[in-house]
């Protein structure tokens, strides 16, 4: 089969489209024809060989699919060959075909293209996953979510105006994202290059009682801010560490205002635990697709053998939601 191989760690130039053998599905598992599949920022950090897949999944990158069900392994019901799927991977998705448990398979619904459906299972679910079900964020609730145009912040932002009422969403974002993210639904947008501490805006947008939830991906430079920022009770979920792993932390206040801090990544999680995540989201999200209330933002979409323009855009961050690369017709 056709796949995008990597030829050693680095930069753009390890990126190669080559022939690599078809894999089979084991017991369990599918094998999914892949249309089209997006470039994610974890896909640039394996790429430089700092993101080694889980044991046992393919060290193709690619992280999420979206096609047909090509071949059915041992013991899988409730699917059949040509059914149209949505999946995450733990690795794989840049390839003509690529190996899914059954457990993660969504139903693509018939109003989705394969191109919007291949944007959904990596950044949809990671903000789901963050938001809803480590978060708890609710209906009447703030939130901070941070990376504004990213794939995981429109993701964020749309999610929460779908599956809530009432909400208000603080956004950082470069000054050239800012009308765009507007747009998408964030109540107040914060320029992170003229406030990196956002936390006296925060505390004006929300007459000083603080947010509920920030999702941040930004690490150690952001610790401080995300704190003071935070209310009563409020939750920090660590998604990223993009700025450094080692900053100050005030635990006495931590203590008096019963804040948390939660560390979160998805690609790692056991099989079964992103099965139950996957049904979650399905079950809750997925509504939302299949009626076009929500509606994935793709800035481009490049042909396989533009991988390496695809990457170049992920590494120039010039893009506003979701980047994909078609596969296949």
């Amino acid at each position: 089969m056709k796949a995008v191989l990597l030829d050693g760690f680095g930069g753009l130039e390890v990126l190669k489209v080559g022939e690599i053998e078809k894999p089979s599905p084991k017991e369990g598992e599918v094998l999914v024809k892949v249309v089209a599949t997006s470039i994610n920022r974890p896909d640039l950090v394996q790429r430089a060989g700092k993101y080694p897949p889980p044991p046992g999944d393919s060290e193709i990158l690619g992280l999420e699919v979206a096609g047909t069900i090509a071949e059915i392994g041992a013991g899988v019901t409730g699917w059949n060959v040509g059914d149209r799927v949505i999946t995450l991977v733990g690795g794989g998705g840049y390839a003509e075909y690529a190996v899914a448990y059954a457990s993660h398979l969504i139903p693509m619904p018939e109003s989705m293209s394969f191109e919007e459906a291949a944007c959904v299972c990596e950044s949809y679910i990671t903000a789901f996953l963050n938001i809803f079900m480590l978060g708890e964020f609710q209906s009447k609730q703030t939130a901070i979510l941070h990376g504004g145009g990213g794939g995981v912040n429109t993701a964020g932002i749309q999610l929460c105006k779908a599956l809530t009422e009432d909400t208000r969403l603080i956004v950082t974002a470069h000054p050239s994202k800012m009308e765009r993210v507007s747009e998408l639904g964030a109540d107040l947008v914060i320029d992170y290059t003229e406030t990196p501490d956002f936390a006296d805006a925060v505390k004006e947008f929300t007459q000083k009682k603080g947010v509920n939830l920030v999702l941040d991906h930004v690490g150690a430079k952001y610790l401080g801010p995300n704190m003071k920022s935070l209310a009563y009770k409020g939750r920090l979920v660590l998604i990223g560490v993009i700025s450094g792993i080692k900053a100050e932390l005030n635990l006495a206040l931590m203590m008096v205002k019963r804040q948390q801090i939660i560390g979160s990544v998805l690609r790692s999680r056991p099989v079964s635990e992103k099965a139950d995540i996957v049904a979650e989201f399905t079950r809750r999200a997925m509504p939302k697709f299949a009626d076009r209330t929500i509606v994935p933002v793709i800035e481009k979409v490049f042909s396989i053998d533009d991988v390496v323009e695809a990457h170049r855009m992920m590494e120039e961050d010039k893009h506003f939601g979701k980047i994909v690369l078609k596969i296949s017709d």
